[in-house]
């Protein structure tokens, strides 16, 4: 379910940034770190269901899911230093609503 959370927040946050346009300071940085993260998400999930179906009780299987499993959580890890950088570079949220805030407080 964490990973279902964490590829919906980055398709709002790519949703952010294609709505900030090209002239943002870190567009095309925070386009390519989020479309990374999100394609990471989605091989992680192809791998996890692969796991799934294997048998671990064979014998033959065991070697080849241990390596898959290896797999799948180093590219968990990969994501999750992915997320920590597109925070640091921040998609925040701009337009009309962002504008109305800032200059009148009612």
């Amino acid at each position: 379910m964490l990973d279902v959370a964490l590829f919906m927040s980055n398709a709002m946050r790519l949703k952010s940034v294609l709505e900030q346009g090209p002239f943002s300071q870190y567009y095309t940085t925070l386009l390519t770190l989020i479309s990374v993260s999100l394609l990471l998400q989605v091989v992680i999930g192809i791998l996890l269901v692969v796991i799934a179906r294997l048998n671990l009780n064979e014998v033959e299987n065991q070697w080849r899911l241990n390596q898959l499993n290896n797999a799948a959580t180093t590219l968990v890890f990969i994501t999750v230093v992915i997320n920590i950088f597109i925070t640091a570079f921040g998609a925040h949220k701009t337009g009309s609503v962002a504008a109305r805030t800032s200059s009148n407080p009612i």
